[in-house]
This record gives C-alpha cells, sequence and structure tokens, in this order.
C-alpha cells in the first residue's frame, strides 16, 4: 500500500511481522537511502544484514522468499536490503508476498519508476506492503534537511549556513550529508558536546573553489575513456592533489546524469531532458553528458553514486588508504562505462 512520511516512518522506526516488503522509490534516492538507514538503526547493530541487488533476484526469483523466511546463523534479527530493484524483480516480489512465511523485512530502493510499473503496482496494491515515493526537495526543505542532520551529530547550523551548504551540495543530500559530515569532524562536534559551524569553518572545508581542474578526469571517468583517465590522474599526482577533491565534482555530474536519465526513462525523449536540466548543464558540455546519460542506465548511475558516496567517507578515514580506494572506484567505474561504449 502507499505510505506518507508517517507511515513509512512509523514502519521502519519498529518493523512489523505482518509487514514483508517496503519499496522505497522516487526521483531523491538519498532520501531512499537515509530511509533504509532508518530500518537499520531499529534493527540494532548485531542483526544480519542481506544484500540482494535485481540482477541477482532476475537468475533465481526464489532466492528473496528463501533469505526471508531464513534463521539468521548466529540467532540475531536477520533483514535483506535490495539495490536497484526494477521490472526484472517481479517474479522474485510475487513469490515474496505468496510464500507461506516470511519473518525477516525486505526493503528495497527502486530509485525513479514509471506510473505503468507492474513492480510498482504490484507494491501498491499489496497489504503486506508499504511503497514510498522521495522527491527532490525544494530550497527551504533543504536547508531544514541539513539542520536536522547538523543537529544529529552536535553542531548548531544557522539557516544562513544551511543555505550555502544547500547551494555547494545543488540540493542533493548525500552531498550536503558529506558537507555537514565534514564540518562536524572539522569541528569536533558530538550529540555531548555540540559545537556552532563557522562560516570560517565551511570556507576551510569548501569544495567549490577546488585547486585543480579535474572536468577532464570527470568525463574520462563516467565516459570510460581509460586512456584519457589514467593520463588525468597522472596530472593529478604531479601537482600533489588529494583524491578527495574530485569526488565532489564526480559525485555532483552523476546526480545529474541521475536526474536526466530519470527524465528520459519517463518521457523517451533525451534531447528534452537534457534541455530540461537548465544551467545543471553547461551548453559546452551538453555533447559530453548526452553521451554520458546514453552510457548509464538507472540501476548503473545509482551504484555509481553509492560507490563514490563511501569512497568520500574513506577519503576521512586516512589519506593514503582514502586515496587508493579513490582509485580503484575510478577504474572500476570507468570500466563499466567503456563496456557500455
Amino acid at each position: 500500500m502507499k505510505a506518507n512520511r508517517g507511515q513509512i516512518e512509523k514502519a521502519l522506526d519498529a518493523p512489523s511481522a505482518a509487514l514483508r516488503f517496503i519499496l522505497l522509490y522516487g526521483p531523491d534516492e538519498a532520501a531512499s537511502q537515509a530511509l533504509v538507514r532508518r530500518l537499520e538503526r531499529a534493527m540494532g547493530p548485531g542483526a544480519e544484514r542481506v544484500d540482494l541487488d535485481g540482477s541477482t533476484l532476475r537468475d533465481d526469483p526464489a532466492r528473496l522468499s528463501d533469505e526471508a523466511a531464513s534463521f539468521s546463523m548466529f540467532g540475531d534479527k536477520r533483514w535483506i536490503r535490495v539495490h536497484g530493484m526494477g521490472e526484472e524483480s517481479l517474479p522474485a516480489l510475487t513469490a515474496l508476498l505468496e510464500a507461506e512465511a516470511a519473518g525477516n523485512p525486505v526493503i528495497a530502493v527502486a530509485g525513479a519508476l514509471k506510473a505503468t510499473s507492474k513492480l510498482l503496482k504490484l507494491a501498491l496494491d499489496h497489504k503486506a506492503t508499504l511503497a514510498f515515493v522521495s522527491y527532490q526537495p525544494d530550497a527551504r526543505e533543504s536547508e531544514q534537511i541539513a539542520i536536522g542532520i547538523a543537529r544529529e551529530g552536535g553542531l548548531r547550523l544557522s539557516t544562513e549556513l544551511a543555505r550555502r551548504i544547500v547551494d555547494l551540495a545543488n540540493g542533493d543530500r548525500a552531498l550536503m550529508s558529506g558537507e555537514v559530515e565534514k564540518l562536524i569532524l572539522y569541528l569536533d562536534a558530538a550529540p555531548d558536546r555540540p559545537r556552532e559551524a563557522t562560516a570560517e569553518a565551511l570556507d576551510a572545508l569548501s569544495a567549490d573553489n577546488p585547486d585543480t581542474e579535474v572536468a577532464p578526469l570527470v568525463n574520462a571517468v563516467l565516459g570510460g575513456d581509460l586512456k584519457a583517465m589514467h593520463r588525468e590522474l597522472t596530472s593529478l599526482s604531479e601537482v600533489g592533489a588529494s583524491m578527495a577533491s574530485v569526488i565532489r565534482p564526480l559525485l555532483t555530474r552523476a546526480m545529474l546524469l541521475a536526474n536526466i536519465r530519470a527524465d528520459f526513462d519517463s518521457s523517451g525523449r533525451l534531447e528534452g531532458a537534457v534541455e530540461a536540466a537548465g544551467k545543471a548543464v553547461f551548453w559546452k558540455e551538453k555533447g559530453v553528458v548526452t553521451r554520458q546519460v546514453r552510457l548509464w542506465d538507472a540501476t548503473g548511475i545509482a551504484r555509481v553514486i553509492q560507490r563514490l558516496a563511501q569512497a568520500e567517507r574513506a577519503t576521512r578515514s586516512g589519506r593514503g588508504t582514502g586515496d587508493l580506494l579513490v582509485r580503484h572506484e575510478l577504474l572500476t567505474i570507468a570500466r563499466q562505462a567503456a563496456r557500455e561504449r
């Protein structure tokens, strides 16, 4: 059934045995991922999590219902998380809902789905499911989201600074979280020792004025040009640039591609979807962006965003290890794009 904000939050905070499946969809995938983390907190740190994806469920439709009915080998709580769920997973979801028993909650992130999606219709109509759609927030809502993220980490964030963070992240929740988390670490804030965010701290950490031009690297990675990618990485290494400096531009471009792809999948008109993005696409790069949208489907670009977000977190834990991880992720992404060329 279709859920509103209050219903989905209640269901995630206290999972019911009668609820077998939760579908999170819509263009704001960062919001969907935030809701997944809400269920993760409710299940507790000792719970066993099983990760599946759409291709696995396509090849083995019975896997989902089997996992939902299985007991944890350690006797703890158990739950199933599905990434990139699409129409190919309809037989798996049908099997789950028709199974005699389940027991373990299943939550899936599907991104933007068409109104004609059979997967969506099943999730909306069945009494043992909840489906919730996340739309991109407007500017004011984004500011409140940034302030709320900061508050949870013990950081007091003014509306003015929240507005700056929203602008830096183009309103994307995942990027806003990253900016706020950097401020929390920089100011040594925590719920038990709250700190006041300052403009000076944000200036020191801001990624809106990078020292190195990374646009060619962004295009090489997302365009699958391995030779150009290695050349740009060598140039960055020669000037001593940290790999952390390339993550934000890559995330920004990946989010742009995700939004355009969702519009394209809905309308069937790629040129119109690119034009609808407006000033987010620099006129000189319309051709490049258009080619990149063709390379990445909705599921693929969602995985890119997830990998880049994980790499960004890694860069904060230790520069040497973080830089190696970023290089590995860039290579993985570029290879996938090259296979689609």
